[in-house]
Parts: structure tokens; C-alpha cells; sequence
């Protein structure tokens, strides 16, 4: 190459490596990556969904819901030692924001503990005493059927 310049001689020259910081140059890659867009709002969506997100309220039974619930939970205690089969529908709770939702739970009950007010079953999950909305299960079959005929 001919240049006219009184440097020249420097333009066919390989760039030179800094002495004091020899691994300070960067590569493409990096260097475009400083000029990448960037997010300001960091954790706004998930904000936004959040807030989106819908709870539902605590249904609290009325009196003959709660009769209903304390006369399947004598049955339950009775049968208790033959690990009846049940399903429970029950209040879970929100860990994030007010309300929560109805979760269903079945599985052979193995113990009902009165002094921490739970439902233990055996695969080792508890419920709420507090929390359950409705039980089903063909243990109950028997309340429902004398129900029925006094009527």
C-alpha cells in the first residue's frame, strides 16, 4: 500500500497489546454486548401478572354445613383404624396476596389429630381442620342413606 502520510509505515503495523493489562482487550462479541438494550423496568411483568392473578374468597358454611362437616368427621374418627378412603375439598390459602383457592385432596386418612386440628393421611400430607369445605368418600354413604329415609 502506498500512502502519502508521514505515517505510513505505522498503518500495515499489528495492534499492540496494552504491557500493564495484556487481557484487557476485548473481543467483538463483548464489546457489542455493551451496547446491548437493556431492561429498566426489571420485574415489572411479573408484577403485572401477579396483580393479574385471581384468589378466591373463604366460603364459611353455614350452620347445617358445619353439622354436615362435624357429623363426617365422628364417622371418620370411628373408622379411623380401617384408613377409610376420602376426598377432601379444602380452603388453601394465598402465600402471596389475600384469598387463595379450593384444592381437592384424596387418599386413605390415617389419623385425625385434634390438638393440632389436622387431617394426617398416609402418604404423610396434612389438612386443616379449619380450611375443609366439603369430605366425600363411601364411608360417608351410610349418613347420607339415614339422612334420606328421615326425611
Amino acid at each position: 500500500m502506498e500512502f502519502d502520510s508521514k505515517y505510513a509505515n505505522e498503518y500495515d503495523l499489528p495492534y499492540p497489546e496494552g504491557v500493564r493489562y495484556p487481557y484487557a482487550r476485548m473481543s467483538m462479541t463483548d464489546r457489542a454486548a455493551q451496547f446491548a438494550p437493556f431492561k429498566a423496568l426489571t420485574g415489572y411483568e411479573d408484577a403485572v401478572d401477579e396483580a393479574a392473578r385471581l384468589t378466591d374468597a373463604k366460603i364459611e358454611p353455614d350452620e347445617s354445613g358445619i353439622d354436615l362437616l362435624n357429623a363426617e368427621m365422628q364417622i371418620l374418627q370411628d373408622h379411623i383404624a380401617e384408613t377409610p378412603e376420602i376426598t377432601v375439598t379444602y380452603f388453601l390459602p394465598d402465600e402471596k396476596k389475600a384469598g387463595g383457592r379450593y384444592v381437592a385432596l384424596s387418599g386413605r386418612v390415617s389419623r385425625v389429630d385434634d390438638c393440632r386440628r389436622v387431617l394426617r393421611f398416609t402418604d404423610g400430607k396434612t389438612v386443616p381442620m379449619d380450611d375443609i369445605f366439603s369430605m366425600d368418600g363411601e364411608i360417608f354413604d351410610a349418613l347420607f342413606q339415614s339422612g334420606a329415609e328421615e326425611v
